[in-house]
């Protein structure tokens, strides 16, 4: 499984839980302002739970947007490292968005979530009612932008790597019954097109 990176924006964003970052896939990001001299017992803890796959990054100066440059510059250094990994930005600042475009552009994966239990492979994972699974199909899609599947096969695909290949055929079929019945996709013949609800991202 590719590694994915979470950036985690410290002075926008103070995480609850890092529950579920506890795997060998993920390694964790803490940007630390230069002003900040307090981190919560639960980041800590949490932290330090993730034993080397962590690490804090403390920014020596104050200056504007100076964390959001420290983040960018890890992606970009680490993408030249692992050009298959994932970058998940866990900020609530929508300036990073023009940065994940261009990544996107470049052909590197990355999103951005107001906090760690939004990353949508957490979402996947955490998933067990159908609401919640047209939740994450949802999201998936808006990150795609232009690039939809756009035949009912590609997007049965895309649905099933999106859960793993652990849906059922007929699973999947209620997925695509469950988009159409609420008017997110329309399917003529073969082909599929879209009316996504507004990001929130």
């Amino acid at each position: 499984m590719r590694t994915n990176y979470v950036l985690i924006d410290y002075e926008n964003v103070q995480p609850t839980s890092l529950a579920g970052l506890d795997a060998e896939h993920f390694r964790v990001l803490v940007f630390v302002g230069a002003s900040q001299n307090k981190l919560t017992f639960e980041t800590a803890a949490a932290v330090q739970k993730l034993g080397a796959r962590a690490e804090y990054i403390k920014i020596a100066r104050n200056g504007s947007n100076a964390l959001d440059f420290h983040i960018a510059f890890h992606i970009g250094h680490l993408a030249a490292q692992d050009p298959s990994a994932f970058f998940h930005i866990i900020s609530r600042d929508t300036g990073f968005d023009p940065l994940i475009q261009h990544l996107k552009e470049r052909k590197v994966f990355a999103s951005r979530s107001k906090d760690v239990l939004d990353i949508p492979l957490l979402k996947v994972a955490n998933s067990k009612t159908t609401p919640e699974k047209i939740d994450v199909v949802l999201a998936n899609l808006q990150q795609r932008g232009a690039s939809m599947p756009r035949t009912l096969k590609t997007l049965t695909s895309t649905m099933s790597s999106l859960f793993q290949k652990q849906l059922t055929e007929q699973e999947l079929a209620s997925l695509l019954k469950e988009l159409q019945a609420k008017g997110f996709i329309a399917v003529n013949e073969t082909k599929v097109t879209y009316a996504l609800p507004a990001s929130e991202a």
